[in-house]
Formats: C-alpha cells, structure tokens, sequence
C-alpha cells in the first residue's frame, strides 16, 4: 500500500512493535476532551425580561439606554423659576419617556430638559446645560446624583432668599432643586421625611411656639398712645409729648410742674 505525503515533514519517530501495547494504554489513559462550559445566561435585567401586560400580549422589558429612539410623543413638566436676581422668570421643562406601559413594569424616565427664558445673559450656559443634563437622561442608569452636584454651585456673588425663607445659593442650585422635585414626582427619589420621634418633637416644639406667640402682650390692650414712655409715678406706660413737656396722661405727672 502506497501511502503519499502531502505536507513537509517536521519530525518523526521510529515505532517498534513492543511499543504498541504501551502506547494503547497511554492514549487509553487520556481521559476525553471535556467541552468547555458554556458560559452562565445573562439575568434577566440585561437581556430583557418577558411579561404580559394588562392586555395579556408577550413583550419585552425595555431598560433606559443611549441608543432608545425618541417616542413622538413625551409626557413633561414645566417649571418656573423666578429669582430677585432678574427681571425675568425662567421656565424649566422636563420631559419623560414611559418605558414598559400598560405592564408591572411600566416607569417614567427623564429624557430631556428645556430652559426658556427672555434673558440672554446666560443664554450660552443655559444651552451647554441642557444638552449635557438631556445626555446624562439619556444614558440611563442612576442620574440622581445630578440633583447633588447641581445643588452644590454657588454663585461667587452670593445668593438670594426665596419667597418663604429658603436660601438659594445659585441659579443652577435652584435648578437642582426643580430636578429634584421632578424625579420625586416619578418616583425615582424618594422624599426626605422625619422619623416617628422627629416629627413628635417637631410638632411639640411648634405648638409650644404658638401658644407662645397667643399670649396677650402688655401693652396690646393699652388704652393710651402708641410708643408712649414708662411713667416713673404710676409705672403706666402713658407719658407722651406735650406742649413741650412730658406728660403721664394716666396720673398726670409732669416735668413742667
């Protein structure tokens, strides 16, 4: 039998017949190629889950992510700011994408923001922040910590008091403010409340602090002026300006005699 070699040959070895046996039991040794283990599913989460909705159809749970089109239709919210620092209001707009509706897992997403305003003086700004924070909306994951960073800017050349008594240290910490409220209104925040024991001494302390504030003053039922000075004599607070003379208009005393 002729036997021919295709290939360049590299190495050789010379087989007796006693090595046969042994080199039988060697192979006969090696245990079977063992296929690789297939790699674990991926969970639910990251390749999409399927549900029913309320209708009872198949679908796919959609997660927020960069590449997600833009519906024609969005659901938002506007805002309006209005700081004693301008003449004019601005007018903060949040849109949201409904991702999974009519399902259990039907939530509201932030997926851009829109700032309108009369005032060009902060116009570049306004633009480089909306296309920023809209992008970070857009990417998904958490974008809570935008509320932070946002409410941490302060204006070198001091803040301003809100309507209230609320200090506000910048524009852009305001509009922190307005984000803020807004993913507590979908959900995505949850808002900051006072514990059980929190609230009872709160409530105490205010209840003690109006009926405080209820007590009748001294001089409110004061049948004399208004600003009128202690009368050394009767110890009335009636003594008043008269005729160039200080005059208690209780007991009568006076400078003048």
């Amino acid at each position: 039998m002729t036997i021919k070699i295709e290939r360049k040959i590299v190495k050789y070895d010379v087989q007796k017949p006693e090595d046969k046996p042994a080199a039988s039991a060697k192979s006969a040794a090696v245990p079977a190629a063992v296929p690789p283990a297939s790699p674990p599913p991926a969970p639910p989460a990251a390749v999409g889950q399927t549900v029913r909705d309320k209708h009872g159809h198949l679908a796919q749970v959609i997660r927020m992510h960069e590449k997600l089109e833009r519906p024609e239709v969005l659901v938002g919210s506007t805002y309006k700011i209005k700081t004693p620092i301008s003449d004019h209001a601005m007018y903060v707009t949040i849109n949201d994408i409904v991702l999974n509706e009519d399902t259990e897992f039907e939530q509201r997403r932030p997926f851009e923001i829109f700032i309108n305003s009369k005032n060009l003086d902060h116009f570049q700004w306004i633009v480089a922040l909306t296309r920023i924070i809209s992008a970070v909306f857009r990417k998904g994951g958490d974008v809570t910590f935008l509320v932070d960073e946002l409410k941490a800017v302060f204006d070198p050349r001091g803040g301003y008091w809100q309507p209230g008594g609320k200090f506000m240290p910048s524009i852009i910490a305001e509009l922190g403010y307005v984000i803020e409220r807004h993913l507590q209104t979908i959900g995505l925040l949850r808002k900051p409340q006072l514990d059980e024991h929190q609230q009872r001494l709160v409530d105490e302390k205010r209840a003690e602090y109006e009926a405080r504030a209820r007590q009748t003053d001294a001089f409110a039922k004061s049948s004399f002026p208004e600003g009128a000075q202690l009368c050394a004599k009767c110890s009335t607070a009636a003594v008043v300006m008269m005729d160039g003379c200080m005059t208690c208009l209780n007991c009568g005393d006076s400078k003048c005699g």
